[in-house]
């Protein structure tokens, strides 16, 4: 079986060059979750090497719906960097590069960001309340495995399915409101060249964006006891199926529920 520093580097090595390999669990039998774990890890550590800064986490297979698609019968978590996530203005419609991008697919996601740290014990309530503000965005998808068809460890190892992150303006979020419940309705509208191609709901992510955020700070507490610091942000699922995307294409949305701009992203 490869070490988990080897598994790391093939890792990385496909990422950056856009390229698909083996299932890692078809390569190294009994290879599971925890140690696709410390194969995640070390794939931070080398980026951090490299002069790449984490900015937040990604969670991914929070919507029961692709869970049951892809076979990942539970959601897994990764790194995003400051290489990865970018803001969009709004009005604007940038050009996004899918160079590099293995297989990609468009997500619509909510992300939140943090003025103070989660605690695995604390209630849906208190976990919004450390949120200090909420936003929209696509999280563009990539497996590093053909068509696919990595398992949850084979996920996790391969950076989660990170490949990069467009949100737009943060709302504050302001105290008195419900956010739980806020998140849990709002609604988004996802269109490929002007034409609805899906919709979804907060709901759909494990019954809602901070439903998701709790299931993901008690299972990180259990595998590895990180925390979700101040500052950071989290992108919480895909609200819709996840679609394949192609250069020349124009992806939107359209939020309801929530005063936050749709989404606009050019490909080539």
């Amino acid at each position: 079986m490869e070490s988990v520093e080897e598994i790391a580097t093939r890792v990385l090595a496909a990422h950056d060059e856009g390229a698909t390999i083996e299932r890692i669990v078809d390569t190294n039998p009994g290879f599971d979750v925890p140690t696709a774990y410390r194969v995640s890890a070390a794939i931070v550590a080398a980026r951090r090497a490299r002069g790449e800064r984490p900015v937040g986490w990604k969670i991914g297979y929070t919507n029961r719906a692709v869970q049951e698609h892809y076979g990942v019968p539970h959601p897994i978590w990764g790194r995003m960097y400051d290489t990865t996530v970018s803001t969009v203005n709004a009005g604007n419609v940038p050009r996004a590069s899918l160079k590099h991008l293995a297989e990609p697919r468009i997500e619509p996601e909510i992300v939140l960001h943090f003025a103070r740290t989660p605690d695995p014990e604390m209630d849906l309530t208190a976990m919004a309340a450390c949120v200090d503000a909420v936003g929209h965005g696509f999280e563009i998808v990539t497996s590093i495995f053909r068509d696919w068809r990595g398992s949850a460890a084979d996920s996790i190892a391969g950076g989660s399915l990170h490949g990069r992150y467009f949100h737009g303006r943060w709302l504050p979020a302001s105290k008195g409101q419900d956010w739980v419940a806020a998140l849990t309705s709002v609604e988004v509208t996802l269109l490929r060249n002007g034409a609805q191609v899906d919709r979804g709901q907060g709901a759909n992510v494990l019954g809602g964006p901070i439903q998701a955020l709790s299931h993901f700070v008690k299972a990180m507490d259990t595998i590895s006891g990180e925390r979700v610091l101040p500052g950071e942000i989290v992108t919480t699922g895909t609200l819709t199926q996840a679609f394949r995307i192609a250069p020349g294409e124009t992806w939107t949305t359209a939020v309801s529920g929530l005063p936050v701009d749709g989404m606009a992203l050019r490909f080539r």
